[in-house]
């Protein structure tokens, strides 16, 4: 966090009694939200012995006896409730979301806690050009619940793809230029260059590239709007979203930009289990590249694709930075009773 709290001071929490009475009213207003639209409240393990399996990802581990035999897997908290709410949609869920804590490594500081609040859910039938609205739909339910209607614009949330972003901000198409022409474009910026690596692909390699510039140019520019969408990401950087159809070169995923602050990952949800086993393939030899331990590739969310998981489009918003701003607050401390230097 950014203060090194007083030691005499750490029992109380962080925010005050105030922030978490309206924290809590605006949680219960998200269920409402919910129930009158049809979904309907799940709860999945917190604790499993699958996870999402992502470089940028790191799970805590669990060790413990649960009671499965002498041959006790390791168990992991999990990053996103994902696997287990997609097993649901197989089984014949429709419309289902959950509110629950989510755990990353490495995640500390003005907006970031390694335990989060996690806002999940998922919609069969629907693409993620329809859950776009309905997260600003959320968005402007949340903010005038919290009586901050004003705060966000009059009109529709912009809408910007990756290559549009990045055409505004840096006058480069990401979809052609080469992996020489983004390195030089880095080198000018200032910025720090990565390696050659011929372990990665050419893609992966410019991946890396990409998102320095992103995270350096392109979203100060976002920033200047005050709620823009992000979509059509590069399929290099699909996680668990399928292809586009009509241009394989993008990825049919979404993020949303609230005041400079990234709020949401919606994907038009993969449902091809073999892509699925070749994601999670080269995303474990990318964590052993990087030092990283190798996670479980095989998982029963593989086996309800292969049972038939339908076509359905999906969100995880980081519900912590969400009402931070819906409650006109600049830190996530300032919503969270005790985060990790507390806890």
């Amino acid at each position: 966090m950014n203060a090194t709290p007083d030691p005499s001071d750490l029992y109380r929490p962080a925010a005050s009694l105030e922030r978490l009475q309206a924290r809590s009213r605006l949680v219960h207003e998200t269920r409402e939200f919910f129930h009158a639209r049809g979904y309907w409240e799940v709860e999945t393990p917190v604790l499993s012995a699958e996870t999402v399996i992502d470089l940028h990802l790191d799970p805590f581990t669990a060790a413990g006896s649960f009671g499965l035999g002498s041959d006790e897997p390791t168990f992991f908290l999990q990053t996103s409730p994902e696997f287990a709410m997609k097993r649901l949609l197989t089984a014949g869920a429709d419309r289902i979301f959950q509110i629950t804590r989510a755990f990353r490594q490495g995640e500390a500081g003005q907006l970031h806690n390694p335990e989060f609040t996690i806002l999940e859910w998922y919609a069969v039938g629907e693409t993620h050009f329809d859950q776009m609205q309905f997260v600003e739909q959320l968005c402007r339910h949340l903010f005038i619940a919290a009586g901050r209607g004003d705060a966000l614009p009059e009109q529709a949330f912009s809408t910007l793809t990756y290559a549009e972003a990045f055409q505004k901000a840096l006058s480069i198409d990401v979809l052609t230029i080469s992996l020489e022409e983004l390195r030089q474009l880095t080198v000018s910026r200032g910025l720090p260059d990565s390696e050659p690596n011929s372990r990665l692909t050419v893609e992966e390699q410019k991946d890396d590239l990409l998102n320095v510039l992103l995270a350096e140019v392109v979203e100060p520019e976002l920033a200047k709007r005050s709620a823009v969408f992000l979509h059509d990401y590069p399929v290099s950087q699909a996680a668990l979203a399928q292809a586009n159809p009509s241009d394989a070169r993008v990825a049919e995923r979404f993020e949303l930009y609230l005041q400079g602050v990234e709020i949401c990952n919606g994907y038009h949800e993969l449902t091809d289990a073999a892509e699925l086993r070749r994601r999670n393939r080269r995303q474990n030899e990318l964590r052993a590249e990087a030092g990283l331990p190798r996670l479980p590739e095989n998982s029963r969310l593989l086996e309800a694709m292969e049972a038939g998981m339908p076509a359905s489009s999906g969100t995880a918003v980081g519900l912590d930075r969400l009402l931070m701003l819906a409650l006109g607050c600049k830190r996530l401390e300032d919503v969270l009773a005790f985060p990790v230097d507390r806890a």
